[in-house]
């Protein structure tokens, strides 16, 4: 794991310590199928729920010398045990334990970033009703394009996270699935019947049909879930240092008391947290990478899979989870520059507006291509010039005044008529 990124409660779930007490709980719980199917005796059965234990260190001293880590818990847990333990681990083969042990802690980090995502759908939702009223320039290309709100990147991220929400319950609930079908997944030491008895205590699904482990489709639909909400946070991300650049400095992401941002520029400011974002979304991306890779074992398993497992399942819902907090603890101290907006809104002296002028041409009988050449070498001379603006080069073209009077043509200046819909947008996502 990455333990800079990692949460108390990621912590916790990836510890070594969580790791074999899943494999408790599958063994316990595989004990308690055999019980009830008249296999192991009610008084072994209690010797086993009561002496089960085991010491992470022991495991490891034990590793030292056989090499196989399942064995060497099963032979802690024996240590501990006594005669009982001859039933523990009964028609079981390892990954019987590891990979619906894993199932179960996959199950649990989904339900930790889960929650995170709609904290941060819940920041995201009243910062877009905070600012549905505050008139911002688009870009397009980033380049100045027509007039929006602040409040509709917001919505729109907030929709997005939506769509995360509803991949990650569906790859979260996909992993969420134990086998106990034995060493080629025929079931010819348990039977069906254990498998669905052991998943039902544990709370998940079981596999209809595997092989020595589960399929490794749904790890993969996973961590592509995983990269693709990484993603999400990624725009959000460059969205703000954008917008934090000198030049635009519509906001900023928070810079606390005391925080320094160069260690020979005293003035400097600078989006870091947002650009940590940026780059975990890659290290994210990565590991969907490699889950794709592991779908494909040689015939009913090799091992391929095991080793980068044991790095990309604990680091990607580690790293995604960080992701979640520490992108809401931007958005819910940005700093807003609204004169810098209204600075920027005015920066082209008006050329934002050339369609709505296009479009008035166009109403008032002008051909579209006709419209469209007054209103380009308008643009273009105002492009070019240091102070026209695009009103005043619009008034040297004498078919402007033949088809729009002064008046009509000032409203086509009035950034309120290009948000007419942004009502009906809102009530489309928030009411939808």
């Amino acid at each position: 794991m990455i333990p800079r990124y990692s949460t108390p409660e990621m912590s916790a779930l990836w510890s070594e310590e969580a790791k074999y007490q899943a494999w408790l709980e599958v063994e316990l719980a595989a004990c308690e199928a055999w019980h009830e199917l008249g296999r192991i005796p009610a008084d072994a059965l209690a010797e086993i729920k009561s002496k089960a234990r085991f010491e992470v260190a022991r495991i490891e001293e034990i590793e030292k010398t056989v090499h196989h880590d399942v064995i060497a818990f099963t032979t802690c847990l024996a240590e501990n045990i006594g005669p009982a333990s001859r039933f523990v681990h009964l028609g079981l083969t390892s990954n019987d334990v590891v990979d619906t042990a894993q199932a179960l802690r996959l199950k649990r980090a989904g339900e930790l970033i889960l929650a995170e995502c709609e904290n941060l759908r819940s920041t995201l939702r009243r910062l877009a009703l905070e600012h549905k009223d505050q008139v911002v320039v688009g870009r397009t290309h980033g380049v100045h394009a027509e007039p929006i709100v602040l409040g509709l990147k917001f919505l729109l991220y907030y929709e997005e996270m939506g769509r995360n929400v509803e991949r990650l319950q569906t790859a979260f609930q996909r992993v969420a699935v134990g086998k106990i079908s034995g060493a080629v997944g025929t079931y010819a030491h348990t039977g069906p019947e254990i498998e669905e008895r052991v998943c039902q205590k544990l709370g998940i699904a079981h596999a209809r049909v595997a092989t020595q482990v589960i399929q490794r489709d749904r790890h993969a639909e996973l961590l592509c879930a995983l990269a693709i909400c990484g993603s999400t946070i990624e725009k959000i991300a460059t969205e703000i240092r954008h917008l934090q650049r000198t030049e635009v400095r519509e906001l900023e992401e928070p810079f606390s008391a005391g925080q320094k941002g160069s260690s020979a520029m005293p003035h400097k400011r600078n989006p870091v947290k947002c650009e940590q974002l940026s780059g975990l979304a890659r290290l994210l991306r990565g590991y969907a990478a490699t889950a794709l890779e592991n779908n494909a074992l040689w015939h009913e398993r090799d091992i391929s899979h095991s080793s980068t497992e044991r790095v990309i399942l604990p680091d990607s819902t580690t790293v995604v989870h960080y992701m979640l907090r520490l992108l809401r603890k931007v958005l819910e101290g940005l700093h807003y520059y609204p004169a810098q907006m209204e600075k920027n809104l005015n920066l082209t002296r008006g050329l934002i507006f050339s369609q709505r002028v296009l479009l008035s041409l166009v109403e008032r009988g002008l051909s579209r291509e006709e419209a469209y050449d007054v209103v380009q070498k308008a643009a273009m001379a105002t492009w070019a010039s240091d102070s026209a603006t695009l009103r005043e080069n619009l008034n040297k073209d004498p078919r402007i005044a033949q088809v729009l009077s002064a008046e009509e043509l000032d409203r086509c200046f009035d950034p309120a008529d290009f948000l007419t819909h942004v009502d009906h947008i809102y009530k489309a996502v928030l009411e939808g």
